[in-house]
């Protein structure tokens, strides 16, 4: 089984900024925690501060994986763009926030992306990533 994990925007910076919203650990300690975990799942991880590398990497791995577990960050809600790309390829994508994005800024209220994603987590920290991963698994 192939699942890609794909993180947005300034969460390249996890364990860094904000660490009352986002925590203390950095997300490559977490992401090796995991694939120790789930040593018989192939998880990959990549992370962009670009729009159209998130794109790219939609398009690259939409038709191979099994699963892409996906946290736009600020691009959740202004990104028609990568919408598009989640609705044009066949991997499903399950949408994960590390924050709870309802109790923060109005404007994060509303994700566009969420009508082309199997599912939707937010709001428990970097568990929300082993949720949709488990999640992925037993629905194969």
């Amino acid at each position: 089984m192939k699942i890609l994990i794909l993180n947005g925007p300034n969460l390249n910076l996890l364990g860094v900024r904000e660490k009352s919203i986002y925590g203390e650990d950095s997300f490559d300690v977490f992401f090796d925690k995991i694939c120790q975990k789930f040593s018989e799942v192939d998880l990959s991880y990549f992370q962009s501060n670009i729009e159209g590398e998130i794109i790219d990497k939609l398009h690259a791995t939409g038709f191979d994986h099994d699963g892409i577990i996906l946290n736009a960050g600020g691009y959740t809600h202004t990104s028609v763009a990568i919408a598009d790309a989640i609705a044009a390829i066949n991997t499903p994508v399950f949408e994960v926030h590390i924050s709870n994005i309802y109790a923060r800024e109005d404007f994060r209220h509303k994700s566009l992306l969420s009508k082309n994603c199997i599912g939707i987590i937010s709001g428990i920290g970097l568990a929300g990533y082993e949720m949709a991963l488990v999640h992925l698994i037993n629905k194969r």
